[in-house]
């Protein structure tokens, strides 16, 4: 795969403007294991082999299991997840399939029994940045450490 371009250099200050909003989601209180569970998941159903290799290696090092990684594209049919994950990950799905799932009000609802108000705001910006960053990783055809090895190698 070809990069297309480097958006760090094309429009650094745009990058910043999102660097901004990635620390507030980081900061804002969400337990990390939660917070790399809904970033895979995005990463997952937007198909972002960049994010999905980052934030799956972030969370091994913060000590997620590699049975919690292996099955959260099936977490509604595995027992792995608590309550509260659960309803991150459907307001997850939700929100990443905007167009398709319009947020139903039985994920809004799911959630708001696990997360307080100003909770919920902030998962729903941590699921907007990761669908932003999937984005341009995707459109600028980013590519991960092991592709860029690779690619390397090929030479």
């Amino acid at each position: 795969m070809q990069i297309r371009l480097d958006p760090y250099t094309a429009a650094p200050d745009a990058l910043k403007a999102m660097l901004s909003l990635e620390d507030y989601v980081k900061n804002a209180g969400l337990e990390h294991s939660l917070f790399e569970l809904v970033k895979t998941r995005a990463s997952q159903i937007n198909g972002c082999a960049y994010c999905l290799h980052m934030h799956t290696s972030d969370a091994r090092a913060a000590g997620e299991t590699e049975a919690r990684l292996y099955l959260l594209d099936a977490w509604r049919e595995s027992a792995l997840y608590s309550p509260r994950e659960r309803a991150a990950l459907a307001w997850t799905e939700a929100l990443t399939l905007v167009a398709e799932t319009h947020a139903p009000d039985a994920d809004y609802d799911e959630a708001l029994n696990h997360f307080t108000e100003e909770e919920l705001v902030n998962l729903t910006l941590l699921i907007c940045a990761i669908n932003s960053w999937n984005r341009i990783a995707i459109g600028f055809r980013s590519v991960h450490p092991a592709d860029q090895k690779s690619a390397h190698a090929a030479e």
